[in-house]
Formats: C-alpha cells, structure tokens, sequence
C-alpha cells in the first residue's frame, strides 16, 4: 500500500515538474489567436487590438486566425480540439454559452472543454425606446406592456443574440409580454426601430446614444449593474427596481483544457498588464467597449452563472433556433 501511495506521489511529483518545466519555455513558438467570426466583428477588434502587444511581451508571433461559422462553434470547436500547451488560444464571448443550450448537437461543452484565461472587455447595452411609442421610462414600458400583452414590439439582431435574450429575461423578470421581431443582423434591426416599425430594443451603447442626443431614440436604462459614463444621466435597470437584470455582454479569452496552470497564469498576467494600457482602453473606448481582465477563477464563475442563467431562459421561454 505504501509502495503504491509511493507511485502516486511520484507521479504526481513528475507532472507538476514538467507543468513547470513548460510554463518556463512557454512560448516555444507562436502563438495562434482564434476568431470564431468574421473580421470586422467586436471578438476580432479585441484580438488585432491585442496581438501585438501580447507578441511584444512574450517574444512571439502571435497569428490572429478568423474561424467563422455555425454561430462560432466551428471556431471554438477547433479550438476544443487542439493541444492544450497554449499554443492556441480564442477570444470568445458570452454568444457561447448561449448558443451552448439554444442549439442541438454543439460539439463542445463551454463548461468543461476549455480552459477560462481572462475577460477582455464589456459591452454595454442600452434599452431604448421610439418616442413615437410614448414610452419614457422603463415604468412606462412596463405599465404598457402589461395593460396590452404581446402589442408591443422589441426588435433584436436574431434568435439567440444577446439583445434578444436580454429582453426575454426583462420579460421574465418584470411579468411583462412583447412581441420578438429578429432581424438578421443588427442594420435591419436598428432601421425599424428608428423609424417606428418596433417600439423598443436593447442596442450597443455606442450605436445608441447618437440616435439618443439626436432625438431618435429615447435612453431607458442601460443593462449594466451601474450607470455607464457615457451616458451618466441614464439609470441602469437595477436602479430601478429590476434585479437580476444586468446584461452586459463581455467578451474573454480562453485556452483548451488541460492546457498546465502555469501556462495560463502567465497569460493572464500578460492579458492583464495589456488590458490596463490607456492606449488599449482607448482603442476599445472607440468601439463602444471597456477594456477589462479578471482570475481564470473570475471567469469560471462568470461563465457558469450565464450558463445556468441562459439556459434557464431558453427552457421557460421555449426559445429555439431558427
């Protein structure tokens, strides 16, 4: 018995050695950063934004590799399935988790098929309303919501994006009934509910607030835990009264599992000290987004707490994909 508690203990030994060993080495040559979607996209800013930077710090060329398809899990998949030595890397966003329980067959897990490294960004949305809607507050939208069920309509870029799902979870949260009109894409979207097709709407800050000083759109709350800098005088939906409703999207870094601690602390130390740059912040400002970072920990908790809280509304709301 002894002899075999011996072996263990080895064993283990041996492994940690060689986890060290690498992470000493790490990296031994470059390094690939998959885009699970199309150039242009948010994931794919944050990814060139960061490359050379990252490629600076750890002394390698750091490829960015756009992987689009199948609502990113073509992307992710390949990523699931490469060696875990950090070699390989994506930067994903909370889509994933979502699209983990609104499609049938994903080839992966996002739980447990990879490894967290770090957040990267939010991405605040706004809720917004048409005035031709008469709706001036989210006490109005509720009140009128309830008064006429399923009259009202909210516009979103499709089935399954976070602007759909942050309203069905509004919806969920306040007793309230609207009508879904998903356009593919969010150009579709944003033109009718500029010109009144559909009353109301989530749409990214940015996109948002010019329409909102310009008069076109009329700023409700805005879905983050707090008010957002770049619009001070807009109370989040917490603040008023609908807990639970924070529903930002944030976009974050991730490795393959299995890939050694040590290999993805120093990532996340790396990401960290980039992610802090003013030149980075601003880069990401210009975008509509905020730069962050968090512990492979933080990150594990974040994405398990979307995940059960996504599929929950996927299930009580009988979502499927189109």
């Amino acid at each position: 018995m002894l002899r075999v508690i011996f072996r263990v203990g080895l064993a283990a030994c041996a492994m940690l050695s060689a986890s060290r060993a690498l992470a000493q080495v790490y990296p031994s040559q470059p390094i690939k950063v998959v885009v699970p979607f199309t150039p242009g996209t948010g994931m794919d800013m944050i990814a060139r934004t960061v490359a050379p930077k990252l490629s600076e710090r750890l002394g390698q060329p750091i490829v960015v590799e756009n992987k689009p398809g199948a609502s990113g899990n073509i992307g992710a998949e390949m990523v699931a399935r490469s060696a875990p030595d950090g070699h390989t890397v994506m930067i994903t966003a909370n889509t994933m988790l979502i699209a983990a329980s609104l499609y049938r067959n994903v080839p992966f897990d996002p739980l447990t098929d990879f490894s967290p490294i770090s957040l990267a960004a939010w991405g605040t949305l706004l809720l917004t309303a048409n005035p031709k809607a008469n709706i001036n507050s989210v006490a109005d939208l509720i009140a009128q919501a309830k008064a006429s069920p399923g009259k009202l309509t909210y516009a979103s870029p499709g089935v399954g994006t976070p602007h759909h799902m942050s309203m069905e979870l509004f919806k969920d949260l306040t007793g309230t009934n609207l009508l879904h009109v998903p356009y593919k894409g969010s150009a579709g979207a944003l033109t009718d509910l500029l010109s009144g097709e559909v009353n109301v709407g989530f749409v990214p800050i940015h996109v948002a607030m010019p329409h909102v000083k310009a008069g076109r759109l009329k700023a409700l709350a805005v879905g983050s835990a707090k008010r957002h800098p770049n619009a001070p005088d807009v109370p989040s939906l917490q603040e008023l009264g609908v807990k639970g409703a924070d529903v930002d999207m944030w976009y974050a870094f991730m490795a393959p599992k299995g890939t050694p601690a040590p290999v993805v602390s120093k990532l996340d130390s790396e990401l960290r000290a980039i992610l802090s740059l003013p030149e980075i912040k601003s880069n990401f400002e210009k975008q509509g987004m905020d730069a962050a970072s968090s512990s492979p920990e933080e990150l594990n908790a974040l994405m398990r707490r979307d995940h059960a809280r996504w599929a929950a509304v996927i299930k009580k709301n009988n979502i499927t994909a189109e």
